[in-house]
């Protein structure tokens, strides 16, 4: 098998921030798993007086063990593993900063390049027109050629707004650092709750293109309640039900072995010309 700059574990940094690129928490909760499992030791911090605006991202006040009342910051952490550990990869989590995006992106570069990283794995999700009782879609998408042919992945195409992952990202490809993003769709209708499905897709794609392992047993359980849990809601709404039934017939026609592109489109176009309004208790 060829060798790409996602071969080796142990030179390969995963980042998931909270906020605009993680709907349901799929991403920041997947970084969080892979933390703790891997034992990895936190190794810088950024100070959060310059990255980010607290009338944005606003500090939360916590009640300790002993009573008092403490003050808890927003904050990015690098985490990575100990020395000898050649299966666990490097952490880059927490809050999206809401300032200074450059020099973020250039203070966490230099990490990046400090401890040798080879590749970074960017971990996202995205609020989507799809159904919950179906596979979660993850897309796949990298800035480097090698990558690419080995994954049967494509390269980016959209214009638009993005987060600080793209900016990141950007960054790094400029100092030699290749990328791959990964990005979960989520349900649309079920954004205000976190998406355990949604993690485990993550999880799961990361395992297979850089032989990231985690034990995924108690997230397997979370996503089977989750989804028996929004049947259960949908079961009480008929209208919830006949749109959801719309998305799983737009999903099944889209996934079938049969179905060309433009086949695929016209199902789509077919689904978005004739579906009901939304209901509005789950506009995202």
């Amino acid at each position: 098998m060829s060798e790409t700059p996602l071969s080796d574990p142990s030179k390969v940094l995963i980042v998931a921030f909270e906020g605009w690129n993680d709907a349901g928490d799929a991403a920041s909760d997947a970084a969080d798993i892979l933390v703790e499992q891997r034992d990895l030791s936190a190794l810088t911090q950024v100070d959060p007086e310059e990255y980010f605006d607290f009338q944005l991202t606003r500090p939360l006040v916590e009640q300790g063990s002993d009573g008092l009342r403490y003050l808890k910051w927003p904050d990015v952490t690098l985490f990575g593993p100990d020395a000898g550990d050649v299966e666990s990869p490097y952490v880059l989590t927490g809050q999206e900063p809401s300032r200074l995006w450059r020099s973020f992106a250039s203070a966490m570069v230099d990490h990046a390049l400090a401890y040798g990283i080879e590749g970074i794995v960017f971990l996202g999700a995205m609020l989507a027109d799809v159904p919950h009782s179906r596979a979660v879609r993850v897309t796949a998408t990298s800035n480097d050629a090698a990558i690419r042919e080995k994954y049967d992945i494509e390269k980016s195409t959209y214009e638009g707004p993005v987060g600080v992952l793209t900016v990141l990202s950007l960054a790094a490809a400029e100092v030699g650092i290749p990328a791959v993003h990964l990005w979960a769709h989520v349900p649309h209708y079920v954004h205000t709750a976190p998406s355990p499905k949604a993690t485990l897709a993550l999880l799961e794609r990361l395992e297979a293109m850089v032989g990231i392992v985690s034990d995924r047993e108690e997230l397997e359980a979370e996503a089977t309640s989750w989804e028996e849990g929004i049947d259960a809601l949908a079961a009480e709404d008929d209208d919830m039900t006949a749109y959801i039934d719309q998305l799983e017939q737009a999903r099944d026609a889209a996934d079938a072995p049969e179905a060309s592109g433009d086949a695929i489109a016209q199902e789509f176009e077919k689904y978005l010309q004739s579906r009901p309004d939304r209901p509005s208790s789950n506009e995202s």
